[in-house]
This record gives C-alpha cells, structure tokens and sequence, in this order.
C-alpha cells in the first residue's frame, strides 16, 4: 500500500507539497483511526517508490517482507541499491529490530563482513559444504567489540575479562548462531592442562569454535596453537553428531601473506580476523530488542 501510494505522490511531483499536504488531510479524514499519514511520511513513501520503482513485483524479496521502519531506515542511511538488499536480507535472517539495524549500518557491518576478499580462512578447503560456506560467511574484520572502562594500555586478560562482563554485546558483534561455552576453558592430557581463552558452540554450523585473542599483532605461532586447541576439543568435547571444531583467531593486526602462508601449513580449519576495541555499551533497550 505504501509503495502504491508512493507511486501516486510521485506521479504528482509537479504540484510540489501541496500536494502531500493535501493528502496527508484527505487520508487522516478518511482513516480517522489509522497512522502513518503525516506529510513526513507520505514523503518517505515517495522516496521509496522512487528508490525501487516499477511495481511492487519488482521489489527484491527481503526488502518487501521487512517492517516499513526497517524500510525508512534502509532508504535514509544507504544509497547503493546492492548494500541496501544486502542489509535487508541479514535483517530477515537475523531477525533485527530497527535498532539493532540502525546500529549495524553505523558500524559499517557491510564493509567488514561482505567482502569476501578480507576473510583469511581455510575453512574452504578443509571443511565440507554447507559448512565451510556458513563459516566463511560468520567471518568479519574487523570485529568491533564495545566495551566500557577500557584502559589504553590492556592484556589480553583486561579485555578477555571485559568481553566477558559484556557478553551480550560480544554475541551480537559474533553474530547469529554463536552459543557461549566457557573462557578459560581447559582441556587435558593425561599429564598435561591447557586452557583455550574462549569457547562458542554455533548452533547452525552444529560445532565448537575456539576463539584466541591476542593483543598483539599476527605471528605464524599463533596458528600452531590454534591448531592444537581446536584438535584438543575435538578429541575431547565433540560428539558423533557434531561438525569438525573450528578456530578463529583475532589479532589486534596482521600481515596478509603472513596469515595466508601460515593458514597453508595447518590441517585444521582456521580463520584469521583483526580487532578494535571501542568504548561504548550499547543501552538495555538495544540488547533487549537483540535478544526478542
């Protein structure tokens, strides 16, 4: 209806806002009890038929199936038509609320997970598919964790703890599917403990992922010791029904043909990301809006 009324106001583009104005008071005379008429959004309703045009048919899928919020939103902040239904489907997938939306744009998600050229991963060749495709797509860089009270000078364990304190934000920021394990978490020999510093179970690619954060830039050791973990909690965590464990690797920077050379030399599938820290929490009503 919207997009309908959108194609009228345009087609009477010439008579300006009167138009609109004049409009917006036949309809609110008409539909008393209905909203959605003012003038601002009538204009909306224009400039969204404007975007897509043609008929509603043409309206790519994801687009037509979101709330006209999301919509206004989409429409507001994003010129490039491909960015745009790119947002739209992760909305549908993700089941995003206006806000958390809002909020996604402002973080330049689409800059830092659509780009396929950016992942640093073996997941390709090492996993089967679907699986090395979900995983491959789960991939950003950088990851941006907001996190309050930071210090400018932290360990890994400052910003371990804080990720913990936060973990809501730090779900949201992993993305769909990421179901908390343990920090800390140890894994035994029969004479040996070692402790991998985050463990995720995704629910949709149906395995564990081991996170390391080193707060530090790339070194090709890290891989070796990635490699070892994920391989300890598939000998010790996994069950017949699970996927081969993953491993992601965040570094506050790194050197492309470091990672790539060194991700050639493991056998265990392993995706290498950067890291910003920012001082921010998002309010309750953000997470709680998430989280429905």
């Amino acid at each position: 209806m919207y997009f309908r009324i959108g194609k009228i106001i345009d087609e009477n583009a010439k008579y300006g806002n009167n138009f609109i104005d004049n409009l917006s008071k036949k309809l609110k005379m008409e539909f008393p009890e209905a909203n959605g008429y003012s003038p601002r959004n009538l204009s909306r309703m224009r400039k969204f038929y404007a975007t897509y045009g043609g008929e509603c048919s043409n309206l790519p899928p994801a687009v037509a199936n979101l709330p006209w919020t999301h919509n206004c939103i989409l429409i507001d902040k994003i010129k490039d038509r491909s960015k745009r239904v790119w947002y739209a489907e992760k909305c549908q997938l993700n089941g995003w609320s206006k806000i958390v939306l809002d909020h996604q744009i402002d973080l330049n998600l689409y800059e830092r997970q659509a780009d396929p050229s950016k992942k640093l991963s073996n997941y390709e060749s090492l996993l089967p598919s679907p699986q090395s495709e979900l995983s491959q797509d789960m991939i950003k860089d950088p990851y941006i964790f907001e996190l309050t009270g930071m210090k400018e000078k932290m360990i890994e364990k400052d910003i371990e703890n804080a990720l913990l304190e936060q973990i809501k934000t730090v779900l949201l920021e992993l993305g769909k599917g990421f179901s908390f394990v343990g920090n800390q978490y140890r894994v035994s020999t029969p004479n040996t403990d070692y402790i991998i510093d985050l463990l995720f179970y995704h629910l949709e690619l149906r395995s564990y992922v081991v996170v390391e954060l080193k707060n530090q830039d790339f070194k090709p050791d890290f891989i070796g010791q990635l490699q070892f973990y994920v391989t300890a909690v598939d000998e010790t965590l996994k069950k017949q029904w699970d996927n081969p464990t993953i491993g992601l690797l965040l570094c506050k920077g790194k050197d492309r043909y470091s990672v790539e050379w060194s991700l050639k030399s493991t056998t265990a599938p392993i995706g290498v990301a950067s890291y910003e820290i920012r001082n921010y929490l998002p309010t309750e009503e953000e997470l709680n809006e998430y989280l429905k």
